[in-house]
């Protein structure tokens, strides 16, 4: 169940994040990709606490990704780590590129 939810999420023409609100990671990332010029409905926060099987899904990200930890990112298909690694991706001017290659910008 925590597998097809998770796969239902993905999309090749969306930017998903998997988060726990409480998480100061996860609030930041979502601080970042929310202040980018992203279509308001290709940009999705899913907050695994929501659900009952929270440890299943993060089993499943982490068999996924290879990391259970949030936020989890997800641009299109391609995981790209979590909050270090998104930071990273806007500093050294990769994000933008990335985000406009599956057709998320305005």
């Amino acid at each position: 169940m925590a597998q097809q939810f998770v796969n239902s999420k993905i999309k090749a023409d969306k930017v998903v994040v998997f988060i726990k609100p409480t998480c100061p990671y996860c609030r930041k990332a979502m601080e970042l990709l929310k202040q980018l010029p992203i279509k308001q409905e290709c940009l999705e926060f899913v907050d695994i606490t929501a659900h009952r099987d929270t440890n299943a899904i993060q089993d499943y990200l982490q068999q996924l990704t290879g990391a259970r930890t949030v936020p989890r990112v997800f641009i299109g298909k391609d995981c790209i780590g979590g909050c270090s690694e998104l930071i990273a991706l806007q500093q050294n001017g990769q994000l933008l590129p990335k985000l406009r290659q599956i057709g998320v910008l305005q």
